[in-house]
């Protein structure tokens, strides 16, 4: 009994907070307590120009076999993301099945009717901060699965 009251107390907290639209920065320190409505803490962040300098796509080495079972990266979005499954043979080579594009809302029948992209696109990604990680972070955000679609062209 204590805990439903006390998962009810929690769940009615957090559902006044998120009806008055306060929230508090990251930037408090851990004593202090601010409150401000989302628009403010959204202004409050720091803003600085994009640079693209040194950006090469190689530098984010992307359709690696992450798994070891012969199917790279794009393969494994492809199998994952297939509304209609297609066969794969040993060398996992794809052939028939159905994909869903929801950049333009078009299925697609063949897989080479089809880009992979990532949900933030690497130029921009290298752009926003990713100049700063090391080969293997970029690897690691180049080949995963949760951040890749399949686009007609």
């Amino acid at each position: 009994m204590r805990l439903h009251i006390r998962s009810t107390v929690l769940m009615l907290a957090a559902t006044i907070a998120a009806l008055t639209g306060t929230v508090a920065p990251a930037s408090a320190a851990p004593s202090q307590t601010v409150t401000t409505t989302l628009r403010e803490a959204i202004d409050a962040l720091p803003m600085a120009a994009e640079d693209r300098t040194g950006y090469e796509r190689t530098a984010f080495k992307h359709w690696v076999d992450a798994d070891a079972d012969g199917c790279n990266t794009r393969a494994e979005v492809l199998l994952a993301e297939a509304i209609e499954p297609p066969t794969v043979n040993g060398r996992c080579i794809i052939s028939g099945g159905i994909w869903h594009s929801y950049h333009d809302n078009t299925d697609v029948e063949t897989a080479r009717g089809l880009d992979i992209d990532h949900m933030v696109p690497l130029a921009e990604a290298w752009d926003s901060g990713t100049s700063n990680w090391s080969a293997q972070e970029r690897q690691d955000y180049a080949n995963d699965l949760g951040d890749t679609s399949p686009s007609s062209r």
